[in-house]
């Protein structure tokens, strides 16, 4: 019989009646021996989630590039020379025809995005009825936008938008190295208006952007200590895009990665940790060992906004072999 009466069951957790992680918690169990930190964040996992499903999403942009934000891993800034043409808002039409598809192959969050800073008063007329098209095909709604206000999130919200994804992208310490055309107070601002407005929150940054190891743990204790924690944490491995400031930057190693989502795991029990971009550069074993690390969420379908994305037969494959099955 297992003894589980190891003391990387209790270590490093959160002080005796407090709900907030402190950074020499997390950090003290992110540096665990490997096979301990996976087990505690498998322990965890299935104290939370059947460890056997996995949730499927679909991503579709929506409008593509000309932001004018000037994001070091986008190809969509318009700041970058990246040779993506800027596009107008996608009909609705269009968009449901898309979501349709997603849902008949066995997706059940339809996440939608959108190259803004921030929507403006003339485009929220027809994203309001895009939320109400896809929702009425019993699709879960997410969507990115940019930066909301909270009038913006308040409507949004009465639409019926499941989801807003508005990711922190890194630490505090190391946001300004990405991204100079906004704060990292801006980004928390749009979670609490989103909060505040009772949509859930998709929040999670990406790993191998020239961070160094203690601002991934140190995203996720800003992530946990939110007044509410995100119900979808992404964890996005970088796909370096030519043309962008981050083009040449060095691949985060898959053990560094698999350590982020079983920290984000243990840290964020209920939470959905989802394998976002990057996964077209894993083999099979790392994701496999997402998985056991807590992973159950991924998107699904050839591209990523403007990113390639394991095409759909790769995933049933991998799924057959390891035994999962869709949510």
């Amino acid at each position: 019989m297992l003894d589980v009466r190891d003391e990387t069951m209790t270590a490093a957790m959160p002080p005796a009646g407090s709900a907030a992680w402190s950074r020499e918690a997390a950090w003290s169990l992110y540096k665990l021996p490997f096979n301990d930190l996976l087990f505690r964040a498998q322990s965890v996992h299935r104290q939370n989630f059947d460890p056997n499903r996995v949730q499927l999403s679909k991503l579709l942009n929506i409008k593509t590039g000309g932001c004018p934000e000037d994001c070091g891993y986008c190809s969509q800034s318009s700041h970058h020379s990246t040779g993506l043409a800027a596009s107008k808002l996608m009909d609705v039409e269009r968009i449901v025809t898309e979501a349709r598809k997603a849902r008949d192959g066995g997706a059940t969050r339809y996440c939608m995005g959108a190259a803004w800073r921030n929507p403006k008063p003339r485009d929220m007329d027809a994203i309001v009825e895009i939320v109400g098209a896809v929702k009425a095909l019993g699709l879960e709604t997410c969507m990115t936008l940019g930066m909301l206000d909270r009038a913006q999130s308040d409507r949004l919200c009465a639409a019926g938008l499941d989801y807003y994804n508005h990711n922190i992208d890194t630490s505090e310490s190391y946001y300004p190295q990405v991204t100079s055309t906004r704060t990292f107070s801006d980004r928390l601002d749009t979670l609490e208006n989103v909060r505040q407005s009772g949509m859930k929150v998709c929040c999670g940054g990406i790993l191998g952007m020239g961070e160094q190891e203690a601002d991934r743990v140190d995203m996720l204790v800003t992530l946990a200590n939110l007044p509410e924690p995100p119900e979808s944490v992404p964890i996005n491995m970088l796909i370096p895009i030519a043309g962008t400031p981050l083009a040449e930057a060095a691949p985060i190693g898959s053990i560094e990665f698999v350590r982020i989502v079983a920290l984000a795991r243990i840290m964020m029990p209920t939470s959905y940790v989802r394998l976002s971009a990057g996964r077209s550069a894993m083999s099979d074993e790392t994701q496999a060992l997402c998985f056991l690390a807590g992973a159950n969420s991924i998107f699904v379908g050839d591209t990523l906004l403007t990113a390639g994305n394991p095409e759909h037969e790769a995933d049933r494959k991998l799924f057959q072999r390891l035994g999962l099955q869709a949510i």
